[in-house]
This record gives C-alpha cells, structure tokens and sequence, in this order.
C-alpha cells in the first residue's frame, strides 16, 4: 500500500525531498499539539506531521457594503483541528454574475476580507514551501490563498499577476458555472467547449510562469487530461473520490456523483505526478474517511492522495442579497408531481445541512479535532506513520512546493 505505481512520481517525489523530508515530519517538539491527549500515538503523529486541508472554505463578505464582515476564530479553530493549515477558498460565483466587472470585485474584496481575518488572528499566507516549514516550526498556523473559478479573469490573463502579488498560490481553474471567458468543461454541466480552451491554456501555463499551483477540482475528463498535455509540474485535483464509493446515503450519493472521480482518470493524474484531494463528503464517520482514501490510495498508490474535506473551517456566512448555492446554469427541475417536488426539497435540506457544517463538527459523532479524527481512523484502518504523513500533508507539500520553486 505504501509503495508508487509510478516511477517518474516517486522521482521527482524524491527530488522533492532534498534527501531529508523535511516537510513530511517535523520535530515534534515543535509543534503546539497537547500532549495530555488520551492517545500519545495519535498526538505524536499530528505534531510530527503537515496535515493540510487542500479545500477548505473560509466564508468572507465579497460585497465591498459588506466588508470587513465577522470575526472569525480562525486560528483557534484551525488549532483544535490539528491541522497544520488550510488552503483557504472561495468562490465568486455562488451568488449570480450579472455584469461585467463584478466577478474581480468580488475577487478583491474577498481577498480585502480574508486580509483582515489573517491579520485578526496574527496569521499569514503560505507563498511558497519554505513559509510552511517555518510556521510548522514556530507553532503557528498558516494558510494557502485559493479561489475556486477563473471566473475574476474576464479573460484577461494579467489579472493573475495581480492575484499573485495579493498572495495567491493555489488556483482552481473551474467552478460551478462557466465564466464570462470560459477556461474549460465544468463536470457537472453539460460539455460545450470541448475540454480546455484556449484562453483556459493560457491560464494554466501562466500559472506555471508566476508560481501557482493548479487545482483541476470541477472539470470534466477531457479538460482534466487537455491540462496534462501542457502542465510542466504536477498539478492537483483537490476535493473528490472515487466513483465507487457511494456511502449508504442514496440522496447524497445520487447528488455527489457526478464529483466524483473514476479509478482510470484517478490512475491519468496519479501518472503524471499529481495528487488528489479525498473528500468528506459520502463518509458519515471518520472510519468510512479513512477507507475511502485507503481505497483511493490502493488505486494511484500512496504518494498521490491527499485530504481535500470540501468544508468550512469556520461558520458560514450569508450574505443579506445571498442566493447561495442555486446555480445560475442549473436547469429547472420538473415540479409536475408531489413527488418530485418533495424529492427536491429534500435534497435542498441535505445540501443545506452540508453546507453548515464546520471542519470539526463534520461527523456526529466526533470526539476530537478533524485532524485528530483522522490520524486515529487512518492508524485503525492500518496505515503507518510514514503513509500517514504523507496523506496527511507530506503530498501536497510536494507539488506546492514544485509549483511554486521558480528553480525549477
């Protein structure tokens, strides 16, 4: 289980490490984790370890009436967890897009906001592999800036510097609805572009140039394996899991599967380097967690799995004009029988009853920080510390690290 399937992976992986692995385990002195816990073991390995979330929200106002929005615990949240750090998102088009310009104000402001929240809790951005290892080392916890969606672009590409220079290093190319100047298929809408496009190829060798990683989470096959044709560095795809894994509820599987991601394009990304984000979503408790990624890791092989929850860190936020998850190409459902019309409230309770929940009230019966719960399902579930440590955060510590190295 803990061995590659891909030589080039495991090269470069190694390359990676600098012969130390520093960024796999750390002192574990260093680090702030309580070691009254009732389990050393499980305290040991979260001090010892990155765990890093590759998808977690972080709900700010985008709305510069708004701005800065409330306070939010975002430190001690992210410290009860266990976690190392968050790769800390949004996205800009929950609410609908109506009018050229409002997608980068948005953009803007979200980042204006988040600038107070870091700054409220004495934190900082990740901008490249070196500012993780020392906020591990200070006992400090840390973000890396992401959005979810190109849609601030507007197809003009030198809006990724200005995002650069406002500390962005992590870029989900796509989201649920297409952009003004689309980049790409998203999965969960019928294809129109035939896989990337070219302003969409534009994008991600720009990313590459400036030092961002690239997070292909929402598009369709043909966008993900069009991206792998051009990509020069591993790229990520941050929040799924395999189409096999279900779970035992039919209304969230039936909701979820079209997110999920097939053992033969798991295999095409895990094949040229990169690294996929388990979510979640379709695990009721931390043990049905750790067999999905045991399963996904049984497939692309252990140096290519990460954690990705998809969740929010700290509560959400709605704003007064919200008209949150209702997207604007989602077609309309038939409402011509009482069944239907039931079933699809139903559904918008569960998605609403998701979307409310924070990373560490994710699961019912969770007794400890999300980091924490998962170190002790994954030792239960047979993995060892070194497999851990590299599920945990030691993998996307790779990649961002390579994505964001201007040596290589």
């Amino acid at each position: 289980m803990e061995n590659s399937q891909h030589h080039w992976s495991r090269r470069k992986f190694i390359a990676a490490m600098g012969g130390a692995g520093a960024f796999v385990f750390i002192n574990p002195f260093s680090s702030w984790t309580d070691f009254s816990a009732k389990d050393d073991k499980i305290a040991r390995i979260v001090s010892k370890t990155f765990g890093i979330d590759t998808h977690n929200h972080v709900d700010v106002p985008l709305i510069l009436s708004e701005l800065p929005g409330p306070k939010l615990d975002l430190r001690g949240e992210i410290k009860k967890s266990g976690l190392s750090g968050i790769v800390m998102t949004f996205p800009v088009d929950y609410q609908k897009l109506t009018e050229k310009g409002q997608a980068y104000d948005r953009f803007l402001n979200g980042l204006t906001a988040m600038d107070q929240v870091l700054e409220d809790n004495s934190m900082k951005r990740a901008l490249n592999l070196a500012d993780l290892e020392e906020a591990k080392r200070a006992k400090t916890p840390i973000v890396i800036q992401s959005v979810e969606g190109g849609h601030f672009l507007e197809g003009k590409i030198e809006r990724l510097k200005v995002a650069y220079d406002r500390g962005l290093r992590h870029f989900g190319l796509l989201h649920d609805n297409d952009a003004s100047v689309p980049l790409g298929d998203v999965f969960t809408n019928p294809p129109q572009w035939g896989g990337l496009t070219a302003f969409g190829a534009e994008v991600v060798r720009e990313c590459e140039r400036l030092g961002i990683l690239i997070d292909l989470s929402h598009c369709d096959n043909n966008t993900i394996n069009a991206v792998l044709k051009i990509a020069k560095k591993p790229v990520l795809v941050s929040h799924s899991g395999l189409n096999t894994r279900l779970g035992n509820n039919e209304m969230m599987s039936k909701m979820m599967l079209p997110r999920l991601i097939s053992k033969e394009q798991a295999k095409i990304v895990a094949g040229n380097g990169g690294v996929i984000g388990v979510w979640t979503h379709l695990a009721e408790k931390p043990s049905d967690f750790a067999e999905n990624i045991k399963a996904m890791v049984g497939v692309v092989g252990i140096d290519h799995v990460a954690i990705g929850t998809d969740t929010k860190m700290t509560p959400a936020y709605h704003s007064p004009n919200d008209n949150w998850g209702q997207s604007q190409n989602k077609p309309k459902q038939n409402k011509n029988t009482d069944k239907d019309h039931q079933s699809e409230q139903n559904s918008g309770k569960q998605q609403q009853k998701h979307i409310e929940k924070t990373t560490n009230t994710n699961w019912a019966d969770q007794k400890r920080g999300f980091y924490y719960s998962v170190v002790e399902s994954l030792l239960n579930a047979g993995f060892s510390e070194n497999a851990i440590g590299k599920i945990g955060g030691g993998n996307y510590c790779r990649i961002f690290g390579e994505a964001t190295d201007h040596k290589n």
